[in-house]
């Protein structure tokens, strides 16, 4: 039995557990051994079988079914008297993560009664596993033979003393720094018709940015980030308290997120809008303090449930006399799916992962995938956004692709919606 109690990060994976007689390998399903486990990562490559199969990689692999205080283990055909035990993660070097680090290893005659025989206790940590080419010994080699592993060794230092001196050049941050030019009215806005020059400046309806006709770009620049930010413009601290909002309660106190002027729609309460407004700028723009006021408020901590004078009255909700019902969106769709099961992925950071084959010609090419695996179970937040494409799966659910730009999604119910949550690869597996 290998009893596996960490890893070096997610669910242990052992290409090939095998046990040795003399040369002989009686870990083998071939030679009447029969593997068994405390639990099993479903996918197609990774199987209990493979454990047992002579295969090594990760393509023939075993993987349990979550991170610690698990074990596999191989019952033999009749008792034999073991020499020696050999695993490995992935002996095709391709892979190096979810590797054992914590384990001990157990012999009985009975299942019964365990006896451990070897651990991890006497093994050097993962993390302290020595790389260079300086860490070996000669030992059982003839002097021509320590002489030949003398040579290649210092072949190696030069070769990494090379490579050394090519990765270390020289790094040169270089820009172009130039002052804009003239701005000219355009006669009826053709750029062929120029007329008298102008300053820079804001739309003059708005504010006035007082700048000099040659003001330099950095002046240019800080005036225009000065103005956005200012207290004497309400419109960037409303926009901003109006799509918070949003997020949160599903529809903004504004409800055309792009348009705050006079052709969107009026606030259903201003004055609440103008005063977290107020509290945003006066928490010096904290974002973190805007969510913190708003999830902490009775409104935002109120339940759903209807009541029939407020729903005669508002059945959208829009006053807040409830907490407004909306849809689950395709994130957390997604994500549910995953944790129900057990197989969500909460690591934080590093690579994302895409829900597309990607097939290399003159041009890319974007397949959805016919199989999912371990490295696709992250929270969606970590799915590449690929542009003109939607998720096979949780596209229908109204998640725009990466070509679109839009304030607020929108909300369908469609056949496909359906059936996508019965049948599509995903959910089966």
């Amino acid at each position: 039995r290998f009893t596996i109690d960490d890893t070096s990060g997610g669910e242990p994976c052992i290409d090939e557990l095998q046990v040795f007689v003399g040369d002989e390998n009686v870990a083998l399903a071939s030679a009447g051994a029969k593997a068994s486990s405390s639990g099993d990562f479903v996918h197609p490559f990774h199987k209990l079988e493979h454990l047992i199969d002579g295969q090594f990689g990760n393509g023939r692999s075993w993987i349990a079914s979550k991170r610690a205080g698990v074990w596999a283990q191989v019952e033999f055909a009749k008792p034999v008297l073991i020499e020696r035990v050999v695993w490995g993660r992935d002996r095709e070097r391709k892979f190096a993560d979810r590797l054992a680090t914590e384990y001990r290893i157990e012999l009985s005659l009975d299942g019964d009664k365990w006896k451990e025989v070897a651990s991890s206790k006497d093994r050097r940590p993962v993390k302290h596993v020595e790389t260079s080419i300086d860490n070996f010994e000669l030992k059982g080699l003839s002097p021509e033979e320590a002489d030949a592993v003398r040579a290649e060794v210092a072949r190696l230092r030069e070769a990494e003393e090379e490579q050394r001196r090519f990765v270390s050049s020289s790094r040169v941050y270089a820009g172009a720094f130039n002052q804009p030019g003239p701005t000219r009215r355009l006669y009826r806005g053709d750029p062929t018709t120029p007329r008298e020059e102008i300053a820079p400046g804001a739309i003059a309806t708005l504010a006035s940015l007082s700048l000099q006709i040659d003001a330099p770009e950095q002046q240019r620049r800080l005036a225009l980030a000065n103005w956005i930010a200012s207290r004497d413009n309400p419109l960037t601290a409303r926009v901003l308290v109006n799509r918070v909002w949003q997020f949160h309660f599903g529809t903004g106190i504004v409800d055309t997120p792009s348009d705050l002027g006079a052709n969107g729609t009026q606030p259903t309460h201003p004055e609440l809008l103008d005063w977290l407004a107020c509290e945003l700028m006066d928490s010096g723009w904290s974002v973190k303090k805007l969510h913190r006021l708003i999830l902490s408020s009775r409104t935002w901590r109120q339940d759903s449930r209807p009541r029939e004078a407020g729903m005669n009255a508002d059945a959208s909700s829009r006053l807040l006399w409830r907490f407004p019902t909306r849809r689950l969106e395709a994130e957390g769709i997604r994500d549910c799916i995953l944790a129900a099961t057990g197989k969500l992925d909460l690591r934080v950071g590093g690579p994302g992962f895409s829900a597309f084959e990607v097939e290399l010609e003159n041009v890319r090419h974007y397949f959805p995938k016919a199989d999912y695996g371990p490295e696709d179970w992250r929270r969606m937040v970590y799915m590449t956004k690929v542009r003109m494409e939607k998720d096979s799966v949780f596209g229908v659910f109204d998640c725009p692709d990466g070509s679109q730009v839009t304030p607020r999604r929108s909300r369908s119910t469609t056949p496909l919606q359906a059936l996508n949550l019965l049948n599509s690869r995903f959910v089966l597996q």
